[in-house]
């Protein structure tokens, strides 16, 4: 008895105690009140300045390179200004004579602009062909490989050409590959007659497509790669457990599943379908000739830096540029049609 005393009690404290806390003699408490939220009206800190306080460190990293596109990119795109000028340097921008479209209406009835488009035309629809497929299927290979080290190292192998210069990689291929280079040395060894790659018109396009594939093939799967281990194993395994062999999962799981990435890079080429590139074009344009090694970015550099003609130069550069707004507009619209976000939404 003397026990359950002390237990009724103890409760009876407990429940006065609880009572004064909740501020009276009923069990529910008042409501607590919120603390007052300041507008802006009220000179609170909007979110968007919280935010941009917070990644503070973040932006002022990204300064460089923001400052980088604005000078080199937005900014010299008044640049353009040229193309309707007879631009003389020492006249400057405001002392030049503007001619209107006359250096557009001389590059339409100009041969060597229309063969320099023909030229970057092919090697273009080459690159496209044959480049950019080869990246994923590098990616997919190596996605393959079981031991982390070999493919870590296999990795590190595939990467090293894209720090290589093209200086560099024109001279091995020429090594290699030109009339007293290594393959032909080894022919006359074998007694065999030598062949001509290096300075042959027919061999460039195969040339210098076999020379990008060389220099940026693995460097260009790292996108690829960070898609690929995106992909849910489970699905692989789900997909073997069905029946499915490698080729049917690789079909209908990681293709599937990195289709995003490959249109969005499809349609990012296709906006550089025109910018083939310079140096590596530049190093050979004279082995082969103007005939066959011009393309539009040699033509603009031998138009304008070479000859003086800086306005005509200005206007080939504006409308590729034109072309290439177009492109990526337009394939950017297939790419909605087919399903995908590509580079913007709709």
């Amino acid at each position: 008895m003397n026990i359950l005393f002390q237990l009724g009690t103890a409760r009876e404290a407990l429940d006065v105690s609880m009572t004064r806390v909740r501020g009276g003699t009923g069990g529910t408490s008042p409501p607590v009140e919120e603390p007052p939220t300041r507008s802006k009206e009220d000179g609170s800190r909007p979110g968007h300045l919280r935010r941009i306080r917070a990644d503070r460190v973040l932006l002022i990293i990204a300064v460089p390179g923001l400052a980088y596109f604005l000078f080199f990119h937005y900014g010299a795109l008044f640049g353009n200004v040229l193309a309707f000028q007879d631009f003389v340097p020492f006249l400057g921008l405001s002392g030049s004579e503007w001619v209107g479209l006359a250096h557009f209406e001389r590059m339409f009835g100009d041969p060597e602009f229309w063969n320099a488009v023909k030229n970057t035309l092919v090697i273009a629809a080459l690159q496209l062909v044959f480049f950019f497929p080869a990246p994923l299927a590098l990616a997919l290979l190596l996605n393959s490989i079981v031991g982390d080290t070999i493919r870590r190292f296999v990795q590190s192998v595939v990467y090293l050409p894209h720090f290589l210069s093209w200086v560099i990689v024109v001279a091995l291929f020429q090594q290699m590959l030109g009339g007293a280079g290594v393959v032909n040395g080894w022919l006359s060894d074998l007694g065999m007659g030598g062949i001509s790659v290096i300075g042959n018109p027919d061999a460039y396009g195969p040339l210098v497509i076999a020379q990008l594939i060389w220099k940026e093939c693995g460097w260009a799967t790292i996108i690829f790669l960070a898609a690929l281990s995106q992909v849910d194993e489970q699905q692989y395994e789900a997909a073997a457990l069905d029946g499915a062999g490698w080729g049917r999962r690789l079909w209908h799981v990681t293709l599937p599943a990195i289709r995003p990435v490959i249109a969005l890079l499809l349609v990012l080429r296709l906006g550089e379908f025109l910018s083939i590139g310079f140096e590596q074009f530049f190093l050979q344009r004279q082995s082969v000739g103007p005939e066959t090694g011009e393309v539009l970015e040699t033509f603009v550099y031998f138009t304008g830096f070479a000859s003086g003609d800086f306005g005509y130069a200005a206007a080939v550069g504006l409308f590729k540029g034109v072309i290439g707004v177009a492109l990526i507009y337009t394939a950017n619209k297939v790419a909605h049609r087919l399903g995908e976000q590509g580079v913007y939404q709709r």
